[in-house]
């Protein structure tokens, strides 16, 4: 089962830049996309729709920002919108697809802009609240995987310049802590099962790929799908966004 996850900077932009030929090629089972900005509404053309998908969309309220959209090849029973949080999830930041067994989720944390106390406590308060619902899905009879953009670094080897970003929203020291406790606690990063290098990045904050490059889109699944990750990889070949994709074949079946 192959689960592609793209933050998209807006999805018209990535769609000019050919990210939707792109994915005719992947043979994705699953595409997790996040910060649509716009409605599904806005989106007239038959391309963001393919054929081989069914396609579900979460906006935010205005239309204008966040939004996320999950595409699932097989039909799923449920699909979720929101995590139950009020004041979030007006915003458009998560949709889950739910099967049998498994579920597949597609997630925009906040951000906060450096040195913004009110919109770093909004973010730190988000995920107080994730880490909550992520610990009582736990005792749910069935696995996740949690595909986006968390608007995190977990560790020096997922920022370039440690440095200079050790100040900078996205790789403070509660937000890493946050990051440790969620995988002691039940889940994993996937894609560090089968890749530990430390050059791996997926999002580069002022689109130069050759500094700054922060790996902070990852796939969170729970442990007991640790061991069916096949394959990961950031695809960087292409730029459709200041992020990249993220593909990982996991042994899995519906």
């Amino acid at each position: 089962m192959r689960i592609i996850s793209f933050s998209a900077d807006g999805i018209k932009n990535a769609a000019e830049k050919g990210f939707y030929e792109w994915l005719k090629d992947q043979d994705a089972d699953f595409v997790c996309i996040q910060d649509l900005q716009c409605s599904e509404y806005d989106l007239q053309d038959n391309l963001f729709f393919p054929e081989e998908y069914n396609p579900y969309f979460f906006d935010d309220i205005d239309g204008k920002a966040n939004g996320v959209a999950i595409y699932c090849r097989q039909l799923p029973k449920a699909i979720m919108t929101g995590l139950g949080f009020a004041d979030f999830d007006m915003e458009g930041r998560y949709i889950q697809a739910d099967y049998e067994n498994i579920s597949i989720g597609c997630l925009l944390a906040p951000s906060a802009e450096p040195g913004n106390a009110e919109q770093q406590a909004r973010k730190n308060e988000f995920y107080e609240l994730l880490a909550n619902h992520l610990q009582k899905v736990r005792n749910k009879r069935r696995e996740f995987i949690i595909c986006g953009n968390w608007h995190i670094a977990h560790t020096p080897g997922d920022v370039q310049d440690t440095e200079s970003n050790s100040t900078v929203s996205g790789f403070l020291a509660e937000e890493r802590q946050w990051m440790n406790e969620l995988f002691t606690e039940g889940y994993v990063d996937a894609f560090r099962e089968i890749n530990s290098d430390q050059d791996e990045f997926t999002w580069w904050p002022e689109g130069d790929r050759s500094s700054n490059g922060w790996r902070s889109d990852f796939h969170v699944i729970s442990k007991g799908l640790q061991y069916a990750v096949d394959y990961g990889a950031i695809y960087k070949s292409r730029e459709f966004s200041n992020h990249a994709p993220v593909i990982m074949d996991y042994d899995i079946e519906l």
